[in-house]
């Protein structure tokens, strides 16, 4: 079993949630993920009914519905980039904004499009942060496993996962090194954006190479003590029956919902 990583972001609990069988919650969560990115463009009953499930997830895991609400705000900037939708999709034009010797128009059909998009991926990363707070990861790498995923993909997952903390450690022995050495900020360039883009860049090129030149001798210690790509685990105990009826009932909820979009699409 992996060690514990300060980048881990699973809490521990007694709920019924956290007790669900991984693969259940792994095969329920790519479910709703696939349910929401299927639903149509301007569904929202159904995206409403959708963050229904979410919360109510979230409250039987007692986590709070505040918790994957807030967590959930990181997949917001990422939506920017669905900012030319506004004007680029053509429709009823809603107003528009002058920009130089332009004058760009949103359409109606533009702003429910982006809306959309913002609330599809808002939804997906509550779930994807309620399967990770309530699962173990060291456990839902062996559930990928056992639901026959590429092992390529699990390794990666998993020493990604690892060696995040590794990664942090030698970027702060490097802040360390260059606090040691007196390379902070003087009175003449210490402030300006070009002092700051040249130290930046430096410290990442250093880091990379650091980091190729650890995972390298970390890559060789593993294969001299026998690994091959594979996570070793004791065998899972099969779902029990109760769990696989709600796994079923589940997916059917979410089948219903996905259909009752595109007949309100």
């Amino acid at each position: 079993m992996l060690h514990v990583s300060p980048f881990d972001t699973y809490r521990a609990g007694e709920s019924v949630w956290h007790r669900l069988d991984p693969r259940v919650k792994f095969i329920l969560t790519l479910a709703f993920v696939l349910c929401v990115s299927l639903t149509p463009v301007g569904a929202w009953p159904v995206y409403i009914l959708l963050l229904a499930l979410v919360l109510s997830a979230s409250i039987l895991a007692e986590l709070g519905p505040v918790f994957v609400l807030r967590r959930a705000l990181v997949a917001l900037p990422f939506v920017l980039a669905a900012l030319p939708l506004l004007v680029t999709v053509p429709g009823v034009p809603l107003f528009s904004i002058p920009v130089g010797p332009w004058l760009l128009s949103v359409s109606i059909a533009g702003l429910q499009r982006f809306a959309s998009i913002a609330l599809k991926s808002w939804l997906s990363v509550q779930m994807a942060i309620l399967l990770t707070a309530t699962t173990p990861l060291p456990d839902l790498l062996v559930a990928m496993r056992a639901l026959r995923l590429p092992r390529l993909l699990v390794a990666i997952l998993g020493l990604m996962w690892r060696y995040l903390a590794v990664l942090g450690d030698e970027a702060m022995r490097m802040m360390r090194a260059r606090e040691a050495r007196s390379g902070a900020r003087d009175e003449h360039n210490g402030g300006t954006l070009g002092w700051r883009a040249r130290v930046t860049g430096a410290m990442a090129g250093s880091l990379f190479l650091r980091g190729y030149e650890r995972s390298e001798r970390i890559y060789n210690a593993m294969l001299a003590r026998g690994y091959d790509g594979t996570i070793r685990s004791f065998p899972l105990r099969p779902v029990p029956s109760r769990e696989r009826v709600f796994l079923l009932g589940a997916l059917l909820v979410l089948l219903t919902l996905l259909l009752l979009g595109y007949a309100l699409g």
